[in-house]
This record gives structure tokens, sequence and C-alpha cells, in this order.
């Protein structure tokens, strides 16, 4: 199975900013050109093999400089992804796990997006922003996204501590970037784009409907950059990108009964699943499903998984789950019981290959 190289992760992305922009303490480990502000935007489930396949879809991204070998974390989603960009640290230290995840004091599965139990944000992720701490040095730092994030338990993992401008169009979301970089000073903002993303999981990121979202996508950012100021870069990155799966034939865990012995609760995603199991239990819960998967995944304790999280921070590490199972191949983990509407999805991101953990990071 491939798993993600070490080199460059979305982590980087806003210490290497800093550094570009000469806050002390942030070493610019991606080689930024210069510039007196940076917009970072970020396309929601645009991989780097996404892009390449369907270049004649994105004219103007698929000619624009690119940091080669840029690549997400593990699990490769979207709550995992935005938090070690807010933050510029690997999952095992902001212990945002995936999109679906244990809260150890209680046995409790959270929906990191829905944001579904009486949970504070902030106390499950204290860790600051780095924008926040770029802001500290005089760079004016902020966040435009859609208004309907705003508050959101996400959010405030991944983007508090600056301006948030809550945004309802492409449009709006436009001229918001060019007021808050053509102000004197250093900018430093980020922009998201989310359609991409709803569209591949609908659709497919081999449908036309997804050719479609990019073909508008890329408009907007050609628009955008010839509207920046010029001594203002366009950063574009992702979060992952994404794969489509046969609708036939697809494997669920609540017809393998052998499968949840001694397993209190499934988290994660149809691609990377958290299994979190009864005390003393992980090893022969791992070897029950290395022998009923096989090649169709890889399955690893906790303790193996240090290069997929970086180190677990102890006050985390139980999130993550003592059983952690990468999909291979267009295979993966589904639960009509418990995660119903995955089987709906034709797209899915969450595990280790090159097309789900491979990310462009370009700039203009």
């Amino acid at each position: 199975m491939t798993t993600a190289s070490v080199g460059p992760r979305i982590h980087d992305v806003w210490p290497s900013v800093g550094a570009a922009l000469g806050v002390p303490g942030f070493v610019d480990v991606l080689g930024l050109p210069e510039a007196r502000g940076y917009v970072v935007f970020l396309v929601d489930g645009l991989g780097e093999l996404n892009l390449r396949e369907h270049a004649g879809h994105a004219r103007f991204l698929s000619r624009l400089d690119a940091v080669p070998d840029v690549r997400s974390n593990l699990p490769s989603t979207t709550v995992t992804s935005l938090t070690s960009l807010g933050t510029g640290l690997a999952p095992g230290r902001h212990g945002v796990a995936g999109y679906t995840v244990r809260v150890p004091e209680t046995g409790e599965r959270l929906n990191s997006i829905a944001w579904d139990l009486p949970l504070d944000p902030v106390a499950w992720q204290p860790r600051p922003m780095v924008l926040s701490l770029l802001a500290r040095d005089g760079v004016a730092s902020a966040a435009v996204n859609e208004a309907r994030f705003a508050g959101s338990g996400l959010t405030a993992c991944s983007q508090r501590g600056v301006p948030y401008h809550g945004v309802t169009s492409t449009w709006q979301r436009h001229d918001t970037l060019l007021d808050l970089t053509e102000a004197e000073g250093r900018p430093a903002v980020y922009a998201y784009e989310s359609h991409l993303d709803h569209t591949g999981h609908k659709h497919g990121c081999g449908s036309q409907e997804w050719r479609d979202e990019l073909e508008r996508i890329d408009a907007d950012l050609a628009r955008l950059r010839a509207d920046l100021p010029d001594d203002v870069r366009l950063l574009v990155t992702a979060d992952h990108g994404m794969i489509d799966l046969p609708v036939d034939d697809r494997f669920d865990v609540d017809e393998h009964p052998r499968l949840l012995d001694d397993v209190e609760l499934l988290a994660g995603e149809a691609r990377f699943r958290h299994v979190h199991t009864r005390p003393g239990t992980a090893p022969a819960v791992a070897q029950r499903w290395r022998d009923a998967l096989g090649e169709r995944a890889e399955v690893r304790l906790r303790a193996e998984c240090e290069d997929w999280f970086g180190p677990l921070d102890p006050a985390v590490a139980e999130r993550f789950g003592d059983v952690v199972v990468a999909a291979s191949g267009d295979f993966a983990v589904f639960s009509s019981r418990e995660f119903g509407r995955e089987r709906e999805m034709i797209g899915f991101h969450g595990s280790t290959s090159e097309a789900e953990t491979r990310i462009p990071l370009l700039w203009a």
C-alpha cells in the first residue's frame, strides 16, 4: 500500500508564510516567493492528481508555479487538514483526529463537522492559530469563509483568533479579499472554497459535475489573481484529494460480526477507520482485521502510527483508534448501521494513497 512520504505537509504552509513575511520564529520550508502579503486559498478536495488529470478544465491553475510533493496529513480529511493548516501542527499534537472521533472521557462519538456534542471546541483544541501568532508581529491576519461556518466547532478549532469575514457569495469573497489585501501593511489572509468537495462526494471526482465545478473555481481564481495587488501572492492549496469507489459490492463490516468482537466504537470514515477496543484486546482485534482484509487495507496499532500522525500528545492520544484501518485500492470499510450516509457517496478520501494525500501548493 502507498503511504505518504516525508516532506512538506499542509501544516508547513502558514509557518512558511510567516517566515516569508519576516516574522521571527518561523522557517520557510516551502521556499515561497517574496511578497508584501499572501492569500492562502484552500480548495477543499482538489488533490494534485485530481488537478493533473483534469488540467484541461483548470487552465489557470495548471500553468502556475508549484512547490513539489506537498502532502496532507493523515487521515487525509478536511477536519484534520484544516486544523493542521491553522495550527501549523501534525494531528498527533492538535488532536482533531478525523471526521468522526471518540471522546475518551465519555466514549461518545463526535462528528467534527456537525459538532453534535456539547463540547467546548477551544478546550478540545487549545493550540493557537499561526495566523494569530503572526498578528502579534503586526501582520494583518484574517480569514474569509462562508458565513454559515462562523462560530462552528471546526472554525474554532482551525481559524479562531483573527477577524472572520463571513461571505455568502463568490463575488463577496472576491471583494473582501481585495479590501483586505489593498490595505497598507503585511496581509496574510486565508480563504476557503467548499463546493468541489461536496460535488465529488455526491457525483464523483470523475464526473462532469465535478469538472464543471473545477472550471468555475479556476475562473474565480484567475479573476482574483488579476485583481489582487501585484505585491500580494496568491497561494492555492487543498486539504486532500479524492477517489471514486465502485457502488457495487461494498464491504459492510456489519455483515462480518466477528470483526466487531471486542470493538466498543467505530469512528473515522470509510477510507480510514479508528477502531476503539475493549482494554487489552487491541492486538487480537488488529490481527482479526488483518486476516480478514488482507491487502485491501493496512491495519496498525496506535503505537505504530507515528509516521502517520506525528508523535502523539498524551492528552489527545486516546482520540485515535486503538486499531487504525487505512483502506487501499478501491476498498473502504462501511457500516450500514453506524454510517449509513456514506453508502450513498461516490467520491471518498481519508486514506494514504497518492491520490488522497498529494495536494497542490501553487503560487501566482
